[in-house]
C-alpha cells in the first residue's frame, strides 16, 4: 500500500465511477483500475463494487476510506510544514490586538515583525477582545492577544502578563493608599459595560461579597472611562498600566484595592482546530517576546 493507491480509492469513490476519476487524476481509466486492484489484492478484501450508476465501497471500503482521509490529510501537511522549513516565510498573517495593546505596542510589534520577517506581511486588527476572541475562532484572525477571554476548548491561551486593578479618581478626591473592598461603595463610578473583561473581572469579586457600587454610568471602553474621570464626573476601576502611562496622569488619584486584589490577565491566544503555518508560529513568537509590563 501506497500514498498514490490510497489517493486513486479516495478519489473513485469521491467522483463516483472509475472513468470520471481517471478524468479529474488525468490517468488512464485502465491504469486506475490496476492500481485499486493491487491495493484490493494486498488487503485481501473486495473495497468497491460496480453498481448501474457506477461504484461505491463495500463495508471494507468504508472502514478504509475514513483512515485513508486521514492519512492523505498527514501526508499533506507534512510536506506543506517542510515546504515552509526551507524557506523564508511568506503570506500574510492576521494578529488581534485590544485597542490599549495596540495603541501602546503596536509600533515594537510591526518594527520587529519587519526584522525578522521581511518576506511576510502583517495586518493588524483592533478591537475589543471579546469581538476579537470570535474572530479568532472564526477564522478571520490568525493569532491574538486577549484581556481576560472567556475558556473555551477552541483556543489555547497562554499568559503574557498580569497587572492589579486600581481605584481611580479625580485629582481633587480625597483618598488613601489602599481602599478596601466594602469602601468601594462609597464613590460614584463610571465602569465599561458587560461583557467586557474589566467589568466581568469586578463583578466576580464585589458580586460573592454583596458590595454594590455606585455605577452612574457604563461605557465601552478603558480610554473612555478614563476621561470621564479625568473630567471630575466619576470614579473608575482600571488596570494600572492604562493610568501609568498617561502623560496627564497626576490629573487623577490612585488607590491600591483589597484585600483582596483584582488581576487583569493579558494573554495570547491561538486556534486549536486549525494548524498553525510557519507564520503564525514565527508571529506567536515574536508577540511573546514584547514587554508588555514596560
Amino acid at each position: 500500500m501506497d500514498l498514490k493507491q490510497l489517493e486513486y480509492f479516495v478519489a473513485v469513490i469521491e467522483k463516483g465511477s472509475f472513468s470520471r476519476a481517471a478524468v479529474a487524476m488525468n490517468l488512464a481509466q485502465p491504469s486506475l483500475s490496476r492500481q485499486v486492484a493491487l491495493l484490493e489484492g494486498e488487503f485481501g478484501q473486495r473495497l468497491l463494487e460496480r453498481t448501474g450508476r457506477g461504484v461505491r465501497p463495500t463495508e471494507a471500503g468504508t472502514s478504509l476510506l475514513s483512515h485513508a482521509r486521514v492519512m492523505l490529510n498527514a501526508a499533506t501537511q507534512a510536506r506543506f510544514h517542510m515546504t515552509e522549513m526551507s524557506s523564508e516565510p511568506t503570506g500574510r498573517v492576521v494578529v488581534g490586538l485590544p485597542h490599549r495593546v495596540a495603541n501602546d505596542f503596536c509600533v515594537p510589534i510591526i518594527r520587529e515583525f519587519r526584522a525578522r520577517l521581511p518576506r511576510a506581511m502583517i495586518s493588524v486588527v483592533e478591537g475589543l477582545s471579546l469581538s476579537l476572541r470570535d474572530a479568532l475562532i472564526g477564522g478571520q484572525i490568525d493569532v491574538a492577544v486577549l484581556f481576560d477571554p472567556a475558556p473555551t476548548q477552541l483556543l489555547s491561551y497562554e499568559k503574557l502578563m498580569r497587572e492589579k486593578l486600581v481605584l481611580v479618581a479625580p485629582a481633587s478626591t480625597r483618598l488613601k493608599e489602599q481602599v478596601s473592598i466594602a469602601d468601594l461603595a462609597q464613590f460614584p463610578m463610571v465602569l465599561p459595560s458587560a461583557p467586557n473583561p474589566i467589568r466581568s473581572l469586578v463583578d466576580a469579586v464585589l458580586l460573592p461579597r454583596k458590595v454594590s457600587l455606585n455605577i452612574i454610568a457604563e461605557v465601552g471602553g478603558v480610554n473612555t472611562a478614563l476621561n470621564l474621570v479625568k473630567s471630575g464626573l466619576a470614579c473608575s476601576i482600571l488596570p494600572s498600566s492604562a493610568v501609568h502611562r498617561l502623560p496627564d496622569a497626576d490629573r487623577l488619584m490612585v488607590a491600591q484595592i483589597g484585600p483582596p486584589a483584582m488581576w487583569n490577565s493579558l494573554v495570547l491566544a491561538l486556534p486549536t482546530a486549525r494548524p498553525l503555518t510557519r507564520l503564525t508560529q514565527e508571529t506567536t513568537s515574536l508577540l511573546r517576546s514584547i514587554r508588555y509590563a514596560s
